[in-house]
Order: C-alpha cells, then sequence, then structure tokens
C-alpha cells in the first residue's frame, strides 16, 4: 500500500509499514496494523502453510483450509504426494510430513517482511528424500495489492521417484464464496475460463476471484518464467482449487524422477487483490515479474 502526503509543499510517497512477529509456531504479519497472513508451522500439522489469507477490502480470507470436501487442502501450501512411497500432502502424518526447522523473520518493521524457513521431508522409518529452503517476501505494491514472493529450493537427498500424481507443488485453495461453483471466476493468461477449459492447459497464471457485498476479491498465483517445466499445465477445480501442477503431466507419461543432490528451484508470486483480473492489472504485474520487479 503507497499512502501520498504533502510535506513542505512536496507530494511525498510513504509506503506501507509490514510487521511480523513470531508467536509460537506462527508468523504473524501486519499491514499498517492490520492482520494479514500468518505462516504456520506447526509440529501437528502436515507441511507448514499460510492461512489466514486476508484480502484488503473485505478483510476476509480469500483462500479457506479443513473444507468438508478436502481436508486436506491448507489454504496457501506448498507438497507433494507419491514421494518415494511417501504421502507429503494428504492426510496422516504418518505417512509423510514436512517438517519446518527453522523458521525465522530476516526482515520486518519496513515496507517488506522477510521470512525464512528450512523443513526436511520425514516419513518414519524411510531416509529423507527432500530438504527445501524456503524465502518468503511480503510486500503490498499498492492499497489493493497484497503480494507474497515464494522461493523454494529442493535438494534432493537421495534418489526421488514422483509417481503420477494430481497432488503436487504450490496450490491455493480459494474461500467457498469466491469459488466458480458459487459464482466466482477463475481465468488463466490466456483468457480461458472455469475448470473445463483451464485445466491441464499450460499457463503463466491464473487469477480467482469473485463477489464480497459489494467488494470483489481474489487471488493470483504466478510462474516464474524460470522454473522448471515453465509454464506448468494447471490443476485446476470450479470448486476453488488451482496448482501448476507438472508431476499429473510428466514427461515420460508415468513418474518424474530426480537424481541425489539434484536441486530444483520454484519461485512463484502470489497477487491478494481487489477488483477483478482486469482491474488488478494481473497481466501487468505478471510482466513485471518476468522482467524481476
Amino acid at each position: 500500500m503507497v499512502l501520498f502526503s504533502l510535506t513542505a509543499g512536496a507530494l511525498s510517497i510513504q509506503a506501507a509499514k509490514i510487521n511480523a512477529v513470531k508467536v509460537g509456531s506462527k508468523i504473524n504479519v501486519t499491514i499498517d496494523g492490520k492482520f494479514f497472513t500468518s505462516y504456520i508451522f506447526s509440529s501437528d500439522e502436515k507441511y507448514p502453510f499460510f492461512y489466514p489469507v486476508n484480502g484488503p477490502l473485505s478483510g476476509g480470507s480469500v483462500t479457506s483450509m479443513r473444507n468438508g470436501e478436502y481436508p486436506h487442502h491448507s489454504s496457501l501450501f506448498f507438497g507433494c504426494d507419491l514421494v518415494n512411497g511417501g504421502n507429503y500432502w494428504q492426510e496422516g502424518l504418518e505417512r509423510g510430513r514436512i517438517v519446518s526447522v527453522n523458521a525465522e523473520i530476516l526482515k520486518e518493521g519496513g515496507d517488506t517482511v522477510v521470512i525464512s524457513d528450512e523443513c526436511i521431508w520425514s516419513r518414519p522409518g524411510a531416509v529423507s528424500p527432500v530438504k527445501d529452503s524456503r524465502k518468503i517476501v511480503i510486500t503490498s505494491p499498492s492499497a489493493t495489492i497484497r503480494q507474497i514472493d515464494v522461493e523454494i529450493t529442493m535438494e534432493m537427498l537421495t534418489d526421488v521417484h514422483i509417481r503420477k500424481t494430481n497432488h503436487s507443488l504450490f496450490s491455493a485453495r480459494m474461500a467457498a464464496d469466491l469459488s466458480v461453483k458459487n459464482g466466482g471466476t477463475m481465468v488463466n493468461a490466456e483468457g480461458a475460463n472455469g475448470e473445463k477449459d483451464t485445466f491441464g492447459k499450460s499457463s503463466p497464471w491464473i487469477d480467482y476471484y469473485g463477489k464480497r457485498g459489494e467488494a470483489v476479491e481474489g487471488l493470483a498465483i504466478l510462474q516464474h518464467p524460470s522454473n522448471p517445466w515453465y509454464p506448468s499445465p494447471w490443476f485446476t477445480r470450479d470448486y476453488g482449487f488451482i496448482s501448476p501442477t507438472p508431476m499429473f503431466w510428466p514427461e515420460n507419461g508415468e513418474e518424474t524422477f530426480m537424481k541425489k543432490g539434484e536441486t530444483l528451484l520454484l519461485r512463484y508470486r502470489v497477487l491478494v487483490h481487489g477488483g477483478g483480473t482486469t482491474d488488478a492489472k494481473i497481466g501487468e504485474l505478471f510482466e513485471l515479474y518476468k522482467k524481476g520487479n
């Protein structure tokens, strides 16, 4: 968020003040004193995730978790199923967990919050297949945009086989009132709408939004062009789920294989916005993201 004020007859620009505080197994983030999101890394959760992810207009979360249909969807999250026989996505901690071991606030109190984390993918009786390192940067470019930049480096601790799965990598489960089923809109960079026309289609980004009273709010996920498999095809659902999911369309048709010591860098930008896709200028903001801005 950017505020304008007159100082000594000149126009000055005051950026939003973004704060973060670590409380137990959460890092809580506020923007100009209003609660925005928590990065949650509790020992009894399947994986770290963000919840709520509050919209800039309503103040209510644009994402949901513990949904009755699919309780393994935890808001805004990163995980994967069918990894060396383990499950780092669905319910059941004994099937596999992504364990945060060092969640820290690197910067806060100015116009940016920076969070880092290290995570071990762990399953009882099995060699940990992956270690991942995360850098999360939260900013507010305008009064109606909240921005979360997520950078995840996956290091293979052993040879890793990921069988074909629709449960993979970065994902968002939208709040029910914003879903296509309830009158919302899901649109990709090419202008295709809804599950029927976006499912399995490669696209740099998808935006999902809907009406809340007199306001419109939504969330877009942007894939960085440097990502492997870019632009990944999307797994989409009209009930409110979006994920760029390369592991459901593996190159050999059966599995994704990575060797011990191999690293994988994945970058995503999340835009939590007021207005629809055009109003929020999602396409223009993606072009800035491509250029490193």
